[in-house]
């Protein structure tokens, strides 16, 4: 799918630009509100990412304009202003969706994909999990106690641990990617630019290393994925 991401926060603009590319998406971005109808025009996106405020500027009043365009692209408002009202008001004038502040990456794709399957042409879908207990090869879950098993012994895991081998386990055999790690695990919306992620994959492998029935694979330039080896 083809995405104008406009947003006056560069930082969340270069976080959902590689996150949005590495999950297959073309995308373009914009950091000023009075170029965003020009580059639709030129772009022509499937979809349009837009930030409510553009520092005193509510975005909103674009709607119409947008609309009338002769191909307009669906459109999921960004905001910080977690308000009914102000949601509502969104909608009616035309977005399509409404996602608030700060959000959980996975979640931004869910509904990325879902306004995708609106479009003709479009083929997506979406991964889940939540059940109470995941097991992956001599890897088992218990999220109700938040407890983990390794070959029967329990696998003693910091909270941002257990957070990622969880997240990895909910996802067996699917690549994840550095922006949708950092969302999900630490809540960030931005990349600190550092290695943390290296430095807890590392940790997890040496964790893991007692009982190799599942691993944890680097595919350079695309994230990770956590490997069942029996299968």
């Amino acid at each position: 799918m083809k995405i104008l991401i406009a947003d006056d926060e560069a930082p969340l603009v270069a976080f959902l630009h590689r996150g949005l590319i590495s999950e297959g998406n073309e995308c373009i971005t914009e950091t000023q509100l009075h170029n965003v109808l020009t580059r639709l025009k030129q772009e022509q996106p499937d979809l349009l990412i837009l930030d409510r405020m553009f520092d005193d500027q509510d975005s909103v009043a674009l709607l119409p304009e947008i609309i009338a365009l002769p191909t307009p692209p669906m459109v999921l408002l960004l905001t910080a202003i977690d308000d009914v009202k102000e949601r509502i008001s969104g909608l009616q004038q035309g977005a399509d969706d409404y996602l608030c502040k700060p959000f959980d990456f996975d979640e931004l794709l869910a509904r990325v994909m879902a306004l995708g399957r609106r479009r003709p042409g479009q083929n997506t879908e979406t991964s889940g999990a939540g059940l109470h207990s995941i097991t992956v090869g001599n890897l088992q879950f218990d999220t109700q106690c938040r407890l983990i098993t390794l070959a029967g012994e329990e696998l003693p895991c910091t909270k941002i641990e257990y957070e990622l081998l969880l997240y990895f386990a909910q996802n067996t055999g699917k690549v994840l990617t550095r922006e949708r790690i950092l969302s999900r695990v630490w809540q960030a919306n931005s990349d600190p630019m550092t290695n943390i992620v290296d430095v807890y994959i590392s940790r997890l492998r040496n964790k893991l290393s007692a009982a190799p029935d599942v691993t944890i694979q680097t595919l350079r330039g695309n994230g990770y994925r956590l490997v069942n080896n029996r299968q």
